[in-house]
């Protein structure tokens, strides 16, 4: 279907670089608007899958594929058929937790070497305050040789895409947006309304809009920091934490937050970008990092968790061997960036537990490349194991009643079953009664 296009971005032509969980949706939205869309990905596979009207990470449907019109393409040059850029590549963090922006310099080189006169580059990729002016710019005028505000024009929009929340998805999501100067910013705001149905905010200037961004997931970051400390002491007290934030629940505003294994590309990197530019300004973030560590640390306290109840049921010095189940980030996703799971192993691992996973997004290939160390198998392969962690609920395991596991269990246990609900989804009493030693967060 083809929307109406405001008079003033008429001639507008866009290209996405980086067709990843954020740069699809993007361009599959904006080539159903009649806006000319052009999508641009290194990766040969994905453009060859994405002509073919399949995405293999599930975010966008063979229908929408289908019924959108974008020209995809694994050849930098297809920038010059557009006039309207959105960067949207990765940008995670390296083993020292410090920001990694190889990816969005090298996204700005080949915007740079592409870039026509007069138009107009926008980031979404989530960033420091002032990446994207005082890092992004100097690469592009210095490979377009043009002047950023007098031969083309920069903006900054940060993407909200949840990767498989089909509820709050790219047009019913405000979008933020901003531009170097008035003019900018208006073309930007019309342009991005266009997909953005549930309207557009424009922020004051682009170092604002960056730093809503790190700051919306670093806020998420610190509440589940709160609760995953709350859970450690509640665990002491032999008490539930579940049981506890239920009835804290109860009070009109308490904010709803639950303990867990935080990983992703958003609330696990963004506050790294957040406390990074403020060590450079020189001040050393407090509550941010103390946040951080706790919740770093969670991974290392369910392998404890995890190994004190192979020994209360006598299986601690047999060579245990534990099933996680769920490798990916969240539920229901094949998103497996900066997967907490991973921690999880290699802490088991440590203590000499044999660990075989079961995740039905992914394939073994998918398992390796992400360097999880584990051989990935379908539940009807995995034989007996001593204990089993549910690390993320996909729908494939929690549409299960709790008692199908049972199956799975050596006889040797003397009739208990360990089984870790990190996030607490069975009932610990339900579970008690079927004879599982259940063990939460």
């Amino acid at each position: 279907m083809t929307a109406f296009i405001p008079k003033e971005i008429q001639g507008i032509k866009v290209c996405v670089l980086g067709l990843g969980y954020v740069g699809l949706p993007i361009a599959v939205k904006f080539g159903q608007t009649g806006i000319p869309t052009f999508g641009l990905d290194i990766n040969q596979k994905k453009i060859k899958e994405l002509r073919a009207c399949h995405d293999s990470m599930n975010e966008v449907t063979s229908a929408e594929l289908e019924n959108t019109r974008v020209e995809y393409s694994f050849t930098p040059s297809i920038i010059r058929k557009a006039n309207f850029i959105i960067v949207a590549v990765p940008t995670p963090v390296d083993e020292a937790r410090q920001p990694d922006i190889t990816l969005l310099r090298l996204a700005s080189e080949t915007v740079g070497r592409n870039l026509r006169k007069g138009s107009i580059v926008v980031f979404e990729s989530t960033v420091y305050p002032g990446c994207t002016e005082d890092d992004c710019v100097p690469i592009i005028e210095k490979f377009s040789t043009m002047r950023c505000g007098r031969d083309w024009f920069i903006g900054y929009s940060p993407e909200r895409i949840n990767p498989g929340d089909k509820e709050h998805s790219l047009e019913r999501v405000t979008k933020v947006v901003s531009g170097m100067d008035a003019k900018t910013l208006d073309t930007v705001a019309a342009v991005y309304s266009m997909v953005a149905k549930a309207g557009v905010f424009r922020a004051t200037s682009i170092k604002v809009a960056e730093a809503a961004k790190v700051i919306e997931n670093t806020q998420r970051d610190l509440n589940i920091a709160l609760m995953n400390e709350l859970s450690l002491i509640f665990s002491r007290m032999g008490i539930s934490s579940r049981d506890v934030l239920e009835a804290a629940g109860t009070k009109w505003n308490f904010h709803r937050y639950t303990p867990g294994l935080v990983g992703g590309h958003c609330i696990g990197v963004d506050p790294y970008y957040l406390t990074h530019k403020a060590e450079m300004l020189g001040y050393h973030p407090r509550v941010i990092l103390a946040g951080r560590q706790i919740n770093d640390d969670m991974a290392s306290h369910v392998a404890q968790m995890a190994v004190k109840g192979l020994n209360k049921i006598g299986r601690v010095l047999s060579k245990p061997r534990i099933l996680i189940l769920g490798l990916t980030f969240k539920e229901n996703v094949k998103d497996s960036r900066n997967s907490k799971t991973r921690d999880l192993i290699r802490e088991l691992k440590d203590y000499g537990v044999t660990v075989v996973a079961s995740d039905p997004y992914l394939s073994q290939h998918d398992v390796e490349e992400e360097g999880f160390g584990v051989t990935n198998v379908p539940l009807a392969r995995v034989g007996k194991v001593d204990g089993i962690i549910l690390t993320v609920p996909h729908r494939e395991f929690v549409t299960r009643p709790m008692s199908n596991f049972a199956r799975f269990y050596n006889n040797g246990a003397r009739g208990k079953k360990l089984f870790v609900d990190i996030k607490g989804y069975y009932n610990a009493r339900n579970a008690k009664k079927a004879g599982f030693m259940y063990i939460s967060l």
